[in-house]
């Protein structure tokens, strides 16, 4: 299964405020940290934001933290939400959909995608490799506070 770009910015997202759990973060750092589009970053926001994944506070120094603890956060979770829990294939029109043996297959390999994902939360990813958390925090604008939400 490919993750589309969409749910890799929001864990993406999601680590880089993990790793800055003592401060706000604004969009224009982030999208420097990542070199991602501050467009394509403010409607992933916007969504987490909906979700409850962040929180954003506005004003001068304003920006983006996390909703909820890193720990609450599960990778299977935030997926569905970003990527649906539909079918790998569309079987509508498929000559085959009533009688297929395949459907089953992938559903059952679906299920156990997302439960290997749902076994991990954000701040696993931040914690998992020695250094990762260093790696991010080296990423992008080091000083705290720039810009609003």
């Amino acid at each position: 299964m490919q993750l589309t770009r969409y749910s890799d910015y929001a864990l993406r997202v999601l680590i880089y405020l993990a790793a800055r759990d003592d401060r706000l973060c604004a969009i224009s750092e982030i999208a420097a940290a990542y070199s991602i589009s501050q467009n394509h970053l403010m409607k992933v926001l916007h969504d987490l934001g909906k979700a409850g994944y962040v929180a954003s506070v506005r004003g001068r120094a304003g920006g983006y933290r996390l909703g909820r603890p890193a720990g609450t956060i599960r990778v299977g979770e935030l997926l569905r939400h970003t990527e649906g829990d539909d079918c790998l294939v569309g079987c509508e029109g498929c000559a085959l959909a009533g009688g297929c043996g395949v459907l089953p297959v992938l559903n059952e390999a679906m299920e156990a995608f997302f439960a290997v994902l749902d076994s991990y939360t954000v701040a696993d990813l931040v914690e998992r490799k020695p250094g990762f958390q260093g790696l991010i925090l080296s990423l992008g604008i080091a000083a705290p506070g720039a810009g609003a939400a």
